[in-house]
């Protein structure tokens, strides 16, 4: 299948609930929706959790000025220092860590949600400062250039947008299918502002080595899904050996590492284009691969470890698989789930990733499976040296924004990862993997004199429980009063020196979602 057969493929999957409705323009961003920045902000009594890596450490102030963090003083500023301040927040009993990095962003689905806005703010909501968009939009014409302008100039509520386009897409050209044409469309889309690159791996190989040669010269990111129409001529191996910078999904993995067979063995009556078929059987390759820490297996991950390509698994956008039941009734939908975006979940026969048309206990038995070998392979990548990052490919699969990251790092726990490193994954791992082809240190990702001043500022210790990171915070019983309790949500989310109060965030998404239903009618 050629590229523009499967980009018009995944285009009529994703908007054929709603062919005719458009993407809203973003909002500006109004007064008193965030505050700064500020000559000098103080984040004042909070614990420490850098990034890098090291331990918490308590109390400290953290001098911002202008977008910049200017000093960090452990046991608190000098009292001068805080008298001269604009502003002081009080972080006594909470957790400061870098702004959390998304490396799996989209958003531009208008029959589930036309505003971009929802995505962004729930994003920031949940302390994310910065996405990786692959592609935020789909189609010429898109504003996902703009959007990322307007983020940086920090007139939008928007987190800090890093754009990705799609091989092919974008340029309303056929898409390439020569060498050379895949070179000239790589440095187009270099000359628009694009940051990299997302394959669906429907290429010829020679194709996709030359786009990958010319994104390295160009210093542009590349990532790939490697879809099954194409994984038959290039898997993960082959697709690190050209020169793919990051592996997201876990699509090409297990191709790579088949026992007895040189392809996969589809079932009688396998239709990809029928995504129960194709998203029921999938978990079922567990059984034809090599069992973990065979000879086979091992020297595979010595492979992708030796080889310096990034693993952003994207855990949660499958974990319904394991438990739809649970998936749909989430403590966040009622609130904070548009309408649109739940009948954009529900069982389909065109929506992308609603597949759950007759979805058995078995097909949840095989994903539970299947979630042990994913895991395990990214846990010991992780363990021998490999990075690994956090993406959520949030608007499918009951994966709402925001939410669905903090989803994606408890779930890099349950892989194996300790509480941190889910956060250097989250922070600085996700700026290395970004900033990393453009032969640049990321200038955000850890807590340090001279970075970016973005920040995430949550009540309690996110290292004891992820769980206080959910917008919804974490349901507890107080002993003392016998009450139940909502403990957690993030508190603040700083992005570029601008402070944004993260429960105000949410009661404005909520206010969207109020805004459909009443829109709705009656009956529905």
């Amino acid at each position: 299948m050629g590229i523009r057969k499967f980009l018009a493929g995944m285009a009529m999957v994703v908007m054929a609930s709603s062919a005719s409705a458009q993407m809203l323009p973003v909002p500006d961003r109004q007064p008193g929706e965030a505050e700064g920045p500020f000559e000098t902000l103080i984040v004042s009594g909070a614990t420490m959790i850098e990034g890098s890596g090291a331990p918490p450490m308590g109390p400290v102030d953290i001098v911002i000025e202008g977008n910049r963090i200017a000093a960090i003083h452990g046991g608190g500023a000098p009292d001068a220092v805080k008298a001269g301040a604009s502003r002081v927040l009080d972080a006594r009993g909470m957790t400061v860590m870098p702004g959390f990095v998304d490396v799996h962003g989209h958003n531009g689905d208008p029959g589930k949600a036309a505003q971009p806005s929802y995505g962004y703010r729930l994003w920031l909501a949940h302390g994310v400062t910065s996405v990786r968009g692959v592609s935020f939009y789909f189609g010429p014409g898109q504003p996902d250039l703009t959007d990322a302008q307007r983020s940086a100039a920090n007139t939008i509520v928007a987190p800090r947008l890093y754009p990705y386009a799609v091989f092919g897409d974008k340029w309303g050209r056929p898409a390439p299918t020569t060498q050379a044409g895949a070179r000239e469309w790589v440095r187009w889309a270099k000359a628009q502002g694009f940051w990299g690159i997302k394959f669906f791996n429907s290429l010829m190989p020679d194709v996709f080595a030359a786009a990958l040669d010319e994104a390295e010269k160009q210093g542009m990111g590349t990532v790939a899904h490697l879809a099954q129409p194409g994984v038959q001529r290039v898997n993960a191996k082959k697709a690190v050996e050209l020169g793919l910078d990051g592996v997201t999904h876990f699509y090409g993995h297990f191709e790579s590492l088949l026992s007895g067979n040189a392809l996969v063995r589809y079932p009688e009556g396998y239709n990809y284009f029928d995504e129960q078929s194709r998203f029921g059987w999938v978990a079922r390759l567990a059984d034809q691969v090599v069992e973990p820490g065979s000879e086979e297996w091992d020297e595979y991950i010595d492979f992708l470890v030796e080889s310096g390509v990034t693993l952003s698994p994207t855990f949660n956008i499958y974990s319904a698989s394991r438990d739809v039941m649970a998936a749909k009734n989430r403590d966040w939908h009622a609130r904070y789930s548009l309408p649109s975006l739940m009948d954009f979940y529900a069982p389909s026969a065109t929506n992308h990733g609603s597949y759950y048309k007759d979805w058995s206990t078995e097909d949840e038995v095989a994903w539970r499976k299947f979630y042990r070998y994913w895991f395990d392979l990214t846990a010991e990548f992780h363990r021998r040296g490999g990075r690994v990052t956090a993406g959520s490919d949030p608007g499918y699969i009951y994966q709402t924004w925001g939410f669905a990251y903090i989803g994606e790092l408890e779930m890099l726990r349950e892989a194996g990862l300790s509480p941190l490193e889910v956060i250097r994954a989250a922070t600085v791992s996700g700026a290395e993997e970004i900033y990393e082809p453009r032969g640049e240190e990321p200038p955000m990702g850890t807590i340090q004199v001279g970075k970016l001043a973005d920040l995430v500022i949550v009540p309690g210790n996110p290292l004891d429980n992820l769980k206080l990171l959910y917008g919804t915070g974490h349901t507890k019983l107080n002993y003392e009063s016998g009450e139940i309790e909502q403990v957690g949500g993030v508190r603040w989310t700083i992005k570029d020196g601008v402070v944004y109060d993260a429960p105000k965030l949410l009661e404005s998404v909520a206010a969207m979602v109020e805004a459909q239903k009443g829109a709705q009618p009656s009956g529905e």
